[in-house]
């Protein structure tokens, strides 16, 4: 190498050593910009062709290694809808071009980021610091199902109420109730039988209002919920356990009982009336539950104080329902839930770990909304930066693999940018040092040009 190719080394050195400064400064203004992923700087040594004797050292270039597969730190907001990515992946998100009859219209191609902290705008979509919009898989609230694929938009609408299709039920039935009439089994009642003594009734007998006091003294409580009409109406379900017969060798049965609810309430001016709901329920001598067989049965056309519900299934599982001794002779009831509810207005948003937007109602249920859709790639660090955090797929990149895939996402948190403030300093001062010896190298080659010419003269 001459002089005149140590001159263009040094302006190579320059140059590259000039890129590595433009990104450190980059690094240190942006240390503060949530989910920026800094960008470091290679050097690549650049030769020429020449013999091993003669080979010499050549000039230098500078390129862009991108730093995406490094987490950030994650720091808490206090903001429900903010998200943070712990491991591996990219929101995707969309960019607003425009506004058509006051309705945004988006980019058509996903972007990539890691900035997550989004928030609800006027129109209900999740949108970013950087204007960037949340895009996922938007899902009905009263049916969970999938409604479509885009921008994430949260609607202001209440949640629709929801008919009581379905009552979750586990109790122990004493083995010898203790009733108020004194008698463990209930009898044939003035008014006629209301008993249902095995299999199932073709049409369910009811408890004449004039029978009530004695079938109450005859029965123990099974306890009570609140149920909901189609319109979300709520009403009082009062259920009583019956034992209809005892020990049957026969059957090999250790005793039979049926299930009541109170159909009309009693009020101050008349007595309450009860339905049976229809089948004949039987326990062997370890007091396991013989039949029905199955796990759940239907209660047919089920009205409480004039509002009709339907059928209902009582689901009791597996083992829900037992007929074990009991000290009080009362029903222990374990489990007793439904499955409806009255209509609600939204009051609050939450993120799931597996990236489910979730809201509260004022009911007090809380359902899916969205998922929030996440992106990986084989080669993340192959992705082509571009503004406001945003990454766009390339070729080296590969292609979108969607899901978490073993990550999970931190509601109410963003993550931070991953530059450490004190390496770029440290990175500073040695570029700063390698461009001054670079400009020695052109001041000493420049003299010494001169002196050649000078002998010349």
């Amino acid at each position: 190498m001459d002089v005149f190719g140590a001159l263009q080394t040094s302006v190579s050195g320059l140059k590259a050593q000039a890129f590595s400064l433009e990104n450190i400064s980059g690094n240190i203004a942006n240390s503060q910009t949530v989910g920026y992923k800094r960008i470091d700087t290679d050097f690549v040594d650049m030769l020429t062709e020449r013999p091993t004797k003669q080979q010499a050292a050549g000039g230098v270039a500078a390129f862009s290694q991108l730093t995406n597969n490094l987490q950030g730190g994650v720091a808490a907001t206090g903001v429900a809808t903010n998200m943070a990515l712990s491991g591996d992946g990219f929101f995707t998100v969309q960019t607003k071009g425009s506004d058509a009859g006051g309705s945004p219209v988006f980019s058509a191609n996903n972007l990539y980021t890691r900035r997550g902290d989004f928030a609800v705008d006027r129109d209900g979509y999740l949108v970013n610091g950087a204007g960037a919009y949340l895009t996922g898989q938007s899902l009905d609230p009263a049916t969970g199902l999938s409604t479509g694929n885009g921008p994430i938009q949260i609607s202001g609408t209440s949640l629709p109420a929801k008919a009581t299709t379905s009552i979750s039920y586990a109790a122990n039935l004493p083995s010898t109730p203790a009733t108020a009439s004194g008698s463990a089994l209930l009898g044939t009642l003035p008014g006629g039988d209301a008993r249902v003594l095995s299999g199932t009734a073709a049409s369910a007998p009811s408890v004449a209002a004039s029978d009530t006091d004695a079938f109450v003294k005859s029965s123990v409580g099974g306890g009570e919920l609140t149920a909901y009409s189609g319109t979300g109406s709520p009403v009082s379900m009062q259920l009583r356990w019956a034992k209809v017969a005892e020990a049957d060798a026969t059957a090999g049965t250790s005793g039979t009982w049926n299930l009541f609810y109170a159909d009309q309430t009693a009020t101050g001016t008349s007595a309450g009336t009860w339905k049976n709901a229809g089948t004949a329920f039987s326990f062997n001598g370890s007091g396991q539950l013989t039949a029905p067989t199955g796990t759940s049965l239907s209660i047919p056309d089920v009205t409480v104080n004039g509002t009709k519900l339907g059928a209902v299934t009582l689901d009791f599982g597996t083992g829900g329902l037992t007929q074990y001794g009991a000290a009080a002779g009362q029903v222990t009831t374990n489990t007793l839930q439904q499955n409806g509810y009255a209509a609600g207005t939204l009051n609050s948003l939450a993120v799931t770990s597996d990236g489910k937007l979730t809201g509260t109602y004022s009911n007090g249920n809380s359902v899916a909304l969205a998922q929030v859709g996440v992106a990986r790639f084989n080669a993340p660090n192959s992705l082509k930066a571009v503004s406001g955090g945003n990454y766009a797929e390339t070729a080296e990149s590969g292609g979108p693999l969607t899901g978490l895939a073993g990550g999970t996402i931190i509601g109410g948190n963003v993550e931070q940018s991953n530059t450490d403030t004190a390496g770029e300093f440290s990175k500073l001062i040695v570029t700063q040092q390698a461009y001054s010896a670079n400009t020695r190298v052109m001041s000493t080659a420049q003299q010494m040009m001169s002196d050649l010419i000078n002998v010349i003269r």
